[in-house]
C-alpha cells in the first residue's frame, strides 16, 4: 500500500515525463522476464528512449487532461516509452519485439498532443527512420532520370 505522499510524487512524475515528451507509448508487457525487460531497457536507452512502468490508477490520474480525445484501454501491466523524438519510442519498442520475438503489446499513445489506438500507434512504429526516407525519395527521384538514359542510350546504339 502506497501512501498518498508518494502516489502524489509518482503522478508528478509521470506528468513531468509526459508533458516534456514528443511522444508517449503505452506497453503492455506482460510475461516478460526481468531479464528481457533489462534488455528492452538498455536498448530503448541507446535510442534515446525513456521506459518507465507505472500503476494503471496512478497513470490514468496523470494523462487526466494531457491530450485531446479519449485514453486507450490500458490492459495488462502497463509502461511508458517516452522521448522528445516522435517516432523513436513506438518504432523501438515495435523492433525490439519483432528482433527479440516477443509479445510486447503497444495499447496506444499520445501523438501530436492526442490519443490514439494501438492500430494508428503500430502504423507510426512501422515508418522508417529519416535517412530510409530520404534514400527512398532520391531514388524515387532518380528513377525517371535513369530511364531517360537508357532510352537515349538505346536511340545511339540504333543510330550507329
Amino acid at each position: 500500500m502506497l501512501l498518498k505522499s508518494k502516489k502524489e510524487e509518482i503522478i508528478k512524475d509521470l506528468e513531468g515525463a509526459i508533458k516534456g515528451s514528443s511522444s508517449v507509448v503505452f506497453v503492455n508487457f506482460h510475461g516478460l522476464t526481468a531479464q528481457t525487460e533489462t534488455m528492452l531497457r538498455k536498448s530503448l536507452r541507446d535510442a534515446g528512449v525513456n521506459y518507465k512502468v507505472s500503476r494503471k490508477t496512478l497513470l490514468k490520474r496523470a494523462l487526466n487532461g494531457k491530450a485531446e480525445g479519449e485514453i486507450p484501454e490500458l490492459g495488462g501491466e502497463v509502461a511508458l516509452a517516452y522521448g522528445a523524438d516522435m517516432l523513436a519510442p513506438a518504432r523501438e519498442v515495435y523492433n525490439f519485439a519483432k528482433t527479440n520475438k516477443i509479445s510486447l503489446n503497444i495499447l496506444g499513445g499520445i501523438f501530436e498532443n492526442n490519443f490514439v489506438n494501438s492500430e494508428k500507434m503500430m502504423t507510426i512504429a512501422t515508418i522508417p527512420p529519416r535517412e530510409v526516407l530520404l534514400g527512398q525519395f532520391v531514388n524515387l527521384i532518380n528513377s525517371p532520370i535513369q530511364r531517360f538514359a537508357v532510352v537515349l542510350n538505346a536511340i545511339a546504339e540504333k543510330k550507329s
